[in-house]
């Protein structure tokens, strides 16, 4: 196996990192903020550490929907954690891929030499997205306080209507694309029609999801820690798993985003979900002074864009500046994981790949990258099964790829996500066990 040079100035490590279980949405919100959550991970993850918080240069978090009481959350969760008065923390938000946006902003402050120690990850709690107030309902109640005198305000009162009252849900509309008017499952949508990836395709994929990620289950070690509410509950896996998830079972579900005759279905689509990831970035003077062992390095990340309609394919596009980049092919790669917004969406991501035309019109290469092997990618199951904080998933696929190359003893692979608003990212790993 070649090999490869970082593309950063000074050498950037994944020393170690924890991610809380993630926790399937319901009716109500889930007892813990999104804050709540990444200081769960972030205690576990340090105190396991040789330094100390306050030796943290920074705190970078990626979250997409803090709260109206989390202004600039990292901050908020660096404070929480013990790193002091000193160390300045930042949030980034790049939809779904926001986590990994804050490794990358870490690594790029570590090569350029601003930090030596980085505590980044991402977080979110999408069962406490905010019900808003309707434009009508706002304008009526700025009317009705503008009006000077008693009589004034009467006639205001006549004019409110009763579907001034009606929520708007902000998750649904932080899961639609704005300028296409399309909801994330609507481009999965498209994306079947377009590879002509059928229902029952989907579906198998979205089974076998729930079955890697029940096997591996088990078997996260370190990876994850407990998480206990204010309730006294405590949550030790993720809960969005279903032992009974099977073709059949998901073949009887309906359609959510194109009824009656679409494909894409609450069961082989991502859950909606809470739950935290952290990681520590550091250089190599850090990892000599602390003596700290090394996880893995990050060679290379690579962001790329597209037509929001088509946000799925994404990883594609940032997969092929990745290997042309690197003077990489699919082989060279031992294990990958592709977020599994939608069973589709992965579905098409390889198809995509394996696809001459699309290969040299899109990506601008002469031939196919080739077949990206099932067995070598997500092979411990994903979104589908585990579930997708928007803000947090990036930095669970970085952890949890290192985390299998490490087990497996295998060198290198790439974990990518598509992004809402026709984006991709993707980042190059490599072992050091």
């Amino acid at each position: 196996m070649k090999n490869l040079k970082s593309v950063f100035r000074r050498e950037v490590y994944v020393v170690d990192g924890c991610r809380t279980p993630f926790i399937r949405t319901g009716n109500k919100p889930n007892p813990l903020m999104a804050s709540d959550l990444a200081v769960a991970a972030g205690k576990t993850l340090l105190a396991r550490q040789s330094f100390k918080p306050t030796d943290i240069a920074e705190v970078i978090m990626g979250c997409v929907m803090p709260s109206g009481k989390e202004a600039n959350i990292a901050r908020l969760i660096g404070l929480r954690l013990g790193t002091g008065d000193r160390v300045p923390a930042w949030t980034v938000a790049r939809n779904c891929a926001s986590g990994l946006q804050a490794i990358d902003c870490a690594a790029m402050s570590i090569s350029a030499g601003i930090s030596e120690l980085v505590l980044a990850g991402g977080t979110e709690a999408m069962s406490r997205a905010p019900l808003l107030f309707s434009e009508g309902f706002i304008n009526w109640i700025a009317d009705f306080k503008s009006s000077p005198t008693f009589q004034k305000k009467l006639l205001q009162i006549v004019k409110f209507k009763p579907q001034f009252l009606a929520p708007v849900i902000a998750l649904l509309q932080g899961l639609s694309d704005p300028l296409y008017n399309l909801s994330m499952g609507q481009t999965a949508e498209k994306l079947m029609y377009q590879f002509g990836i059928s229902r029952v395709e989907a579906d198998t994929y979205a089974a076998e999801s729930h079955i890697r990620a029940l096997r591996a289950q088990k078997e996260l070690g370190d990876e994850l820690t407990p998480l206990f509410d204010y309730k006294g509950n405590v949550i030790e896996f993720d809960n969005g798993i279903r032992q009974d998830s099977t073709v059949e079972r998901l073949a009887k579900l309906r359609p959510v985003f194109d009824k009656p005759f679409g494909q894409v279905t609450a069961g082989n689509s991502s859950q909606i979900s809470d739950g935290a990831a952290m990681l520590l970035l550091a250089s190599e003077a850090a990892v000599k002074k602390y003596n700290l062992p090394i996880l893995g390095r990050i060679i290379d990340v690579k962001w790329a864009a597209l037509n929001p309609s088509i946000m799925g394919l994404g990883p594609v596009h940032a997969i092929s500046k990745l290997l042309q980049t690197n003077n990489l092919g699919l082989k060279d790669l031992d294990y990958w994981e592709i977020n599994e917004a939608f069973a589709a969406q992965v579905l098409a991501c390889r198809l995509a790949l394996n696809n001459k035309e699309y290969c040299q019109k899109e990506l601008h290469v002469d031939q196919a990258y080739g077949e990206l092997e099932l067995n070598r990618l997500n092979v411990e199951g994903g979104a589908i099964a585990i579930g997708h904080p928007v803000g947090a998933s990036g930095a669970r696929l970085v952890l949890h790829l290192l985390k299998i190359l490490q087990k497996k003893s295998a060198k290198r692979g790439i974990a990518s996500l598509c992004i809402g608003g026709g984006q991709g990212g993707a980042i190059l790993l490599e072992s050091m066990s």
